[in-house]
């Protein structure tokens, strides 16, 4: 059993653990009560994803959730996690547009969400951008490979890197973004050959996989899929799934179902009387 660090971690614990050889763990959520859940349990860093829009909100894709509804999503789980790195994920349209919305919507995650970063998706091309942002002073976390908001572009969910072309692209990607100062850069359904060379290629930035094999510097899942808490048949390769909280749910809410229905909630021992 991992011991409990009381320790607030920041953007240079990735750094750190990076140079050390320590793995970072990172898990998604996005409302307080989980992210305290997490944060006691010691996570490193909680991801605020743009996948609330299929887990929170019944979209099948990541596309349709806004800016407001991610800055409060983020704010609620800044509100819980006391020592843990928040990152909020940027949604579509938030800084594809130009430089000057990427900064202002990248800043609106620190100063109304409270978050301590922001995540950006896109390779080299998303690289000048992703510079000026961090320039403003906003610590930001690349992501390649699988991009949930190009995913009409990749055709579906396609592993990335298993060319000779793409493994290259993914590379100078991964460069590119560290050398403008990303912290940490999100490997999303990559060969796990190809991203152990990238994360070896990398001096400081961390690299955290999601279905990029072992030899990443740390590794990240959606909170729903590792408790079960996911529609229909989702059960990727990468998913490892840790509990399986639905029949819980259900059989929980069946026994409070019946006891108002047989009357026997509540009893004498939960009202209030006057004397």
């Amino acid at each position: 059993m991992s011991k409990t660090n009381d320790k607030k971690r920041t953007v240079q614990t990735f750094i750190s653990k990076k140079a050390k050889g320590e793995k970072i763990a990172v898990l998604t959520a996005y409302d307080y009560y989980m992210a305290k859940l997490l944060d006691q349990a010691d996570i490193d860093a909680v991801l605020v994803g743009d996948s609330a829009a299929n887990v929170v909100h019944g979209f099948d894709s990541t596309l349709p959730i806004t800016m407001d509804v991610m800055v409060a999503h983020t704010a609620a789980v800044a509100r819980g996690a006391a020592k843990a790195l928040v990152i909020a994920d940027m949604p579509f349209l938030s800084f594809q547009p130009s430089v000057e919305m990427a900064i202002a919507n990248a800043g609106r995650f620190l100063k109304e969400g409270q978050a301590k970063a922001v995540k950006i998706e896109g390779g080299i091309e998303m690289a000048a951008t992703v510079k000026r942002v961090i320039e403003c002073g906003i610590p930001a976390m690349g992501h390649i490979g699988l991009t949930p908001q190009s995913i009409h572009r990749f055709g579906g969910p396609k592993v990335q890197g298993k060319d000779k072309k793409s493994g290259a692209y993914l590379m100078e990607s991964a460069l590119a973004l560290e050398e403008v100062g990303c912290f940490s850069i999100v490997l999303e359904l990559i060969d796990a050959a190809a991203a152990c060379e990238i994360t070896a290629a990398l001096k400081t930035a961390a690299t955290i996989g999601i279905g990029a094999g072992p030899h990443c510097d740390g590794q990240v899942l959606v909170t729903n899929d590792i408790l079960g808490l996911r529609e229909g048949d989702f059960k990727p390769k990468f998913l490892r799934t840790y509990a399986d909280l639905p029949p819980i749910i259900t059989a929980a809410v069946k026994k409070y179902i019946d006891d108002v229905r047989r009357g026997d909630y509540p009893g004498e021992g939960e009202s209030y009387h006057s004397n």
